[in-house]
C-alpha cells in the first residue's frame, strides 16, 4: 500500500471512529430516557445495538473496498433492519390481554436507525431523527398522560 493510500485509509478510519462515537453518543439519549423509564432494555442496549448497526453500515460501505468485488451495502442494511426487528420482539411482554414493551421494542429498532445513519455519514438526519425519537419518547408520553387524565375525568 503507497503512502497516500495509507494517509487516506487512516483518515477514513478516523472519521468512521467519528461516525461511531457519533451513534453511541445519540443512542445515549434514547436509552437515557428508556432508562429513566424503568425499562429492561435502557442505555446499555441502544447503545450497543446502534454501535453495532453503525459498524456493520461502516463495514459495507468500507470494508471491501478493492477486493475486486460488487459491493452493495443495501444488503448489510436490510439485514440490520431485520435483525434488530428479532431483538426488540424480545422486549414484547403479552400478559394476559396486555402488552407491554411495544416502545422499547420501538425505540431499539430506532437506535439501530441513527446506527446506520451515524455510520453511513448522514450526520444531521441521524442528529435530527434522534431529536424526534426523543420528543416521542418523552414529550409525548406526558401528552398521553393527560389524555388518560382527562378521560378518567369526564
Amino acid at each position: 500500500m503507497n503512502s497516500a493510500l495509507a494517509a487516506i485509509s487512516e483518515y477514513l478510519q478516523l472519521e468512521a471512529l467519528g461516525r461511531l462515537l457519533l451513534a453511541v453518543a445519540l443512542a445515549g439519549v434514547l436509552g437515557s430516557e428508556r432508562e429513566i423509564a424503568g425499562q429492561a432494555a435502557g442505555l446499555r442496549t441502544h447503545v450497543l445495538v446502534s454501535l453495532g448497526a453503525a459498524c456493520f453500515t461502516l463495514v459495507s460501505i468500507f470494508g471491501f473496498i478493492g477486493y475486486g468485488m460488487v459491493q452493495d451495502p443495501g444488503r448489510v442494511a436490510a439485514q440490520i433492519v431485520t435483525g434488530v426487528g428479532f431483538l426488540g420482539a424480545g422486549a414484547i411482554w403479552r400478559s394476559g390481554v396486555s402488552v407491554r414493551g411495544l416502545t422499547t421494542a420501538a425505540s431499539i429498532w430506532m437506535a439501530a436507525a441513527v446506527g446506520m445513519m451515524a455510520g453511513s455519514g448522514l450526520y444531521v438526519l441521524a442528529v435530527g431523527a434522534t431529536a424526534l425519537a426523543w420528543l416521542v419518547l418523552y414529550a409525548v408520553k406526558r401528552f398521553e398522560r393527560r389524555l388518560v387524565t382527562k378521560d378518567g375525568q369526564d
